[in-house]
Order: structure tokens, then C-alpha cells, then sequence
């Protein structure tokens, strides 16, 4: 199993990979982005503290709306490799710890977000990764699962002693797949995620939303 700062590194690749299989307009599980959109928020993302403020404070948001505009207006498959190349020195995610913290699970879905919308296939995955998956789930599923609308438990698909929980009450619904594909469900893209629902026909109704 890669160490986790290379599990990183592999997603990251594996997005990558797939920003280049579609053209800049192609779509995304992120609403309203594209692909170039995706990939601008990333390179933001990775190393300009300065652009990326503006994502979340609106009194900077002209900066960080400019830093996109150039990057869309650049070359796609040049700025595709410039994400590839990984976070530059001065940032904080060129540290490798952060990296495996902050990048692994980011990159996996953004990788997820574009092959998804577009029909692509997933990367070859084996027990390891699907391990890896979980502990993951196992770290953030709580916390990306904030007050459900009805408690759920996301069950690892064969594995029914591995469960994470969410919310409370009665009305309980059971989300049953791979590590991955929970992770998926769990940070919001439920129609995409590959999972099965146990649980009364209304409460599933309200766990795919």
C-alpha cells in the first residue's frame, strides 16, 4: 500500500489523468463547474494563499474571480500538468504530512467529480485502496454527514461489522458500498455514488437527497 503522502500523490495523478481525457468545458459533479473550473480551483487551491481568500471571503472574492478567469484563459493541458507537478515549495501542502492530510481524500473525489460526469472508468483499485478508503471514511464521514435528515449507517458492502454513523432517531437507513464509493455519498454526490439503500421506502427517499 503507498504511504499516505503517496496516496497523494496517486490521486492527484489519477485526476489529473482525467481532466486531460475531457475537454475544459466538460462537466463535473460540482455544480456550476466545468472542468476548467475544477482545475483552477485546485491550482488556487494548492499555493496562492493571496487568490484563495477570495473563495471564502467576499471582500477578496474580485481577486480570487480574476486568478480564474487567467487560468481558464490559459493553456488547459499546460495547466493540467502544472497541478500534476504537485504544490510548490512555499506552500503548505508541499509538506508531506499536510499533503497526506489535506489531499489524499480531496483529490479522490475531484478525480471521482470529473470521471463520474463523464462516463469515464475508474482506476484499477484493490483491497488496499478500499482499506485506505475506509479509514478515511471512517476519519471525516461524520463530520460531512452533519445533522441527516434520518440516522444513517454507512456499511461497508460484504463487511457488516464495518459501519460508520450518523444523526439519530428511529428512522434509520443503511447505505451499503465501498469504502469509496460511501466517501462519495458522504461528501455530497449521492446520485453518483454506486450504494444501495436499506430502509423505509420514505427515509430512503430522503437519504439519496
Amino acid at each position: 500500500m503507498p504511504a499516505v503522502n503517496e496516496r497523494a500523490r496517486v490521486e492527484r495523478a489519477h485526476t489529473c489523468d482525467a481532466l486531460l481525457a475531457v475537454a475544459p468545458e466538460a462537466p463535473t459533479l460540482c455544480e456550476g463547474w466545468a472542468a476548467n473550473d475544477l482545475l483552477a480551483h485546485l491550482i488556487i487551491r494548492d499555493g496562492e494563499v493571496t487568490n484563495a481568500i477570495g473563495a471564502v471571503i467576499p471582500a477578496f472574492a474580485g481577486r480570487y474571480e480574476a486568478r480564474v478567469a487567467e487560468l481558464k484563459s490559459s493553456d488547459y493541458a499546460e495547466v493540467v500538468e502544472k497541478l500534476r507537478q504537485g504544490p510548490p515549495s512555499g506552500s503548505l501542502f508541499a509538506i508531506p504530512a499536510v499533503d497526506a492530510v489535506a489531499n489524499s481524500t480531496e483529490f479522490l473525489i475531484h478525480g471521482m467529480d470529473v470521471r463520474r460526469a463523464n462516463d469515464l472508468p475508474e482506476p484499477a483499485r484493490d483491497d488496499e485502496f478500499q482499506s485506505w478508503a475506509w479509514s478515511q471514511l471512517a476519519r471525516v464521514g461524520k463530520l460531512m454527514l452533519r445533522r441527516p435528515p434520518v440516522a444513517l449507517a454507512l456499511e461497508w458492502s460484504g463487511r457488516p461489522e464495518r459501519v460508520v454513523r450518523a444523526g439519530s432517531g428511529n428512522r434509520v437507513v443503511t447505505v451499503i458500498g465501498e469504502p469509496s464509493e460511501l466517501l462519495l455519498y458522504a461528501f455530497g454526490r449521492r446520485a453518483a455514488a454506486d450504494v444501495r439503500y436499506v430502509g423505509l421506502e420514505s427515509a430512503v427517499e430522503e437519504a439519496r437527497r
